[in-house]
């Protein structure tokens, strides 16, 4: 386990970075704040995820907070100048996100508690999400008195619908982990001790398809989800058919022959 150190009063790790082979877990790691998006974890997430990038041997990355909270969102004593910091120069430092979204492994959002406006947004911004039955979501930009700059007016309607999403923005009430399930924001809800466990198997599961075609698939789906159905399908044709010039019959045929053998024990 590697880590990005942290200058607060408990020199503690304020992202922990954890590599079991070609998975790769993330955990915000300043739970005593409800692991609020300081400066230094944001530039640290931001790092982390560039190096990522750079990684071809990973295959998934999992998304998680320590504690009670996933992430409660951008540090409120820095917002607020108590800590040198002001709203714009907080907002206007994007990279966590970029990097985020730029990575080319799925990611996967584990949400173990409280997910907060800019915690909401960097949930968002992950491949999927598995939440805890502890899970809670808000948007409160509203009642901060800040309009989102990380994706959230954009993303959230795009997964539960204009209408929730913008009851969830104007009111800044909490949606629990049951209805973010019902509403689409959330794969699926477990227990807490299941949390990371249901995590790391999907990771497993991903990493035991093809990891290029993944990641190509990944890029399209984010490419054409981003545009009009019509450039989204041409986006795809485009991509399957380069891909498909590189693919040799033997290699379809040794995955086919897997394929069969994980129906096979699946259907037990």
């Amino acid at each position: 386990m590697t880590s990005a150190k942290s200058s607060e009063a408990s020199a503690e790790p304020v992202l922990l970075v954890e590599r079991d082979g070609d998975l790769v877990t993330l955990t915000l790691n300043r739970p005593q704040a409800m692991n609020a998006l300081s400066i230094e974890l944001r530039r640290a997430i931001a790092t982390a995820f560039q190096g990522l990038a750079a990684d071809a041997s990973v295959a998934a990355v999992i998304l998680t907070g320590r504690g009670r909270a996933f992430c409660a969102g951008l540090d409120l004593k820095e917002l607020g100048g108590e800590r040198g910091g002001s709203p714009g120069g907080m907002l206007s430092e994007g990279d966590m996100i970029a990097a985020l979204r730029a990575c080319p492994a799925p990611v996967v959002g584990a949400v173990n508690g409280f997910a907060i406006t800019g915690g909401f947004e960097l949930a968002l911004a992950c491949d999927f999400l598995v939440a805890s039955s502890e899970a809670r979501f808000a948007d409160t930009h509203a009642r901060v008195g800040i309009v989102p700059g990380w994706g959230l007016s954009q993303l959230l309607p795009r997964r539960i619908g204009i209408g929730r999403a913008k009851e969830l923005s104007f009111t800044g009430n909490f949606l629990g982990a049951e209805q973010a399930l019902a509403w689409g924001l959330v794969n699926r809800v477990v227990s807490p001790e299941l949390l990371l466990p249901t995590a790391r198997q999907l990771a497993r599961d991903i990493a035991s398809c093809d990891r290029d075609t993944v990641r190509r698939i990944k890029r399209v789906y984010d490419e054409g989800y981003a545009t009009t159905l019509g450039e989204g399908l041409r986006i795809e044709r485009h991509a399957s058919r380069e891909h498909a010039a590189s693919v040799r019959p033997e290699d379809v045929a040794a995955r086919r022959r897997g394929i069969q053998e994980r129906g096979r024990k699946q259907a037990r």
